[in-house]
């Protein structure tokens, strides 16, 4: 069965049928984490598959990943007011994240 990973929506890249970012798998991914591990942090990917095609998807196309990450990193930065200000919930939830794993920009 050929199915496509990753779908692109709402300006973004997403696992297909979940709300999980690619952003998220690569960044833990990224970090050292293992599938498993990435598993546990976003349970919603349901099946290891899913994460190792996520994975996958990311080292095929890393150029256009990286630069996407890249962009989406300075417009965030650009955007002028502070997330903690902007959006105190959403800011809690990302340091929480962080916390889990062991970002030291938390």
């Amino acid at each position: 069965m050929n199915r496509e990973c990753i779908e692109q929506r709402d300006g973004g890249f997403f696992v297909a049928g979940t709300r999980i970012s690619l952003d998220s798998v690569v960044y833990s991914f990224n970090n050292g984490n293992s599938p498993e591990r990435i598993l546990e942090q976003f349970p919603l990917l349901e099946t290891s598959g899913n994460v190792h095609g996520a994975i996958a998807y990311y080292l095929d196309h890393k150029a256009e990943v990286d630069r996407y990450l890249e962009a989406t990193k300075r417009e965030f930065e650009s955007a002028g007011i502070p997330m903690s200000k902007a959006n105190p919930l959403l800011w809690e939830k990302i340091q929480k994240a962080r916390a889990v794993m062991g970002d030291s920009r938390a």
